[in-house]
């Protein structure tokens, strides 16, 4: 069977796996791994991103004493990460297919090098024929350094090993016109590349069980289809949703961000969603901010830089604002602060950020 892509990334929610007293829904679980299986011996390459596990350990144990909401966390997480992971394996293991846990947190992606790492662990799983299956380690996260969800985390990975596209998979159809429980609301289908958020549709409520809303789904889906993948929001609760959408004769109700025809670098992915780890900031002209903006290959000259905001060395991640506040885009400096100024009375200036490592957040309408 012909399916549109060859490699994919599935992100699976809470409320998909999980029933509405907090136990896992084995049920689901089984019918997604036979999508997963079938699309597997097919040739697709499928990385799993599963929420679950704190869902899980919640209906494994209460806790014995008063605990705080970051420990009752990490308990639920232990606990149930293993109830989650069991079940897949032996789900998959009917198909005779192996499956593999990788645990990650926040703090895994805040070096190019912890990045290559992660990325070489699952180039060497797929390799080898094996679905790897990932989750945030919920169990030494703490809040701060936590993924915004695991929306988060899907479309870092998704783009770190290439997928082709983003599959999303929650307990609704997609991107509505207005709040999914307005009877006037309609399913948008498609997503450009220059559209914004649709007024009033988009809720930043987010379930009991999960941490996202669509409002981060959304943030997620247009970062991604900016990098060149294309990114589907569905129902994971709708019988064989997966090999519905990656089949050219399957109708299905989604909303699909339509992916830029521009791919990035490795090292812009990379950029893209480090946001968390920049050490300062600069503060650019409008010249210099309509230049950065434009689709011309631009690097930030010093020249066009009105403030420096918090202390930066050379190598590190830095973000680049306008003088309204609004966020630009962010960069790897070439050299420190302390150099900004010297370099703005060289004849020739060397970049603070060049454009090979330089990831711009908004672009131009067309």
């Amino acid at each position: 069977m012909e399916f549109r892509y060859s490699k994919i990334t599935v992100k699976i929610g809470s409320n998909v796996l999980t029933k509405p007293d907090g136990t896992l829904n084995v049920s689901r679980i089984a019918h997604l791994v036979d999508q997963i299986a079938f699309l597997h011996k097919n040739g697709v390459e499928v990385i799993l991103v599963s929420s679950g596990a704190v869902a899980a350990g919640r209906a494994v144990l209460k806790p014995s004493h008063k605990t705080d909401a970051v420990s009752k966390r990490q308990l639920w997480a232990a606990l149930g990460q293993v109830k989650l992971i069991g079940r897949y394996s032996d789900f998959f293991g009917e198909h005779g297919l192996t499956c593999a846990q990788v645990l990650t947190t926040k703090e895994n992606f805040s070096s190019r090098g912890h990045y290559l790492n992660m990325k070489n662990c699952m180039t060497t799983l797929l390799e080898n024929r094996v679905i790897p299956i990932v989750n945030e380690n919920d169990t030494i996260s703490v809040t701060e350094l936590m993924f915004t969800d695991n929306d988060e985390l899907s479309g870092l990975i998704a783009s770190m090993v290439n997928s082709e596209a983003l599959i999303i998979l929650s307990n609704v159809d997609g991107v509505f016109t207005a709040h999914p429980e307005n009877e006037n609301a309609e399913l948008i289908q498609k997503v450009g590349i220059n559209d914004g958020e649709p007024e009033n549709a988009i809720s930043g409520n987010h379930s009991e069980f999960g941490r996202g809303g669509m409002r981060t789904k959304f943030r997620i889906a247009k970062k991604l289809a900016k990098a060149g993948i294309g990114v589907y929001l569905a129902n994971g609760l709708k019988e064989n949703i997966l090999t519905k959408i990656l089949s050219s004769d399957e109708i299905s109700a989604h909303t699909f961000f339509e992916p830029s025809d521009k791919s990035s670098s490795g090292i812009k992915k990379w950029i893209a969603y480090s946001d968390g780890f920049t050490k300062g900031s600069v503060v650019v002209n409008k010249g210099a901010a309509a230049a950065l903006k434009s689709e011309k290959a631009v690097s930030l000259l010093p020249v066009g830089i009105v403030t420096i905001k918090n202390e930066f060395k050379k190598g590190d991640l830095i973000r680049i604002v306008e003088e309204s506040g609004d966020i630009i885009g962010l960069g790897k400096a070439q050299y420190s602060f302390d150099k900004v100024e010297a370099e703005k009375q060289s004849v020739k200036q060397k970049a603070l950020v060049h454009y090979d490592y330089l990831y711009i957040e908004t672009t131009t309408n067309h």
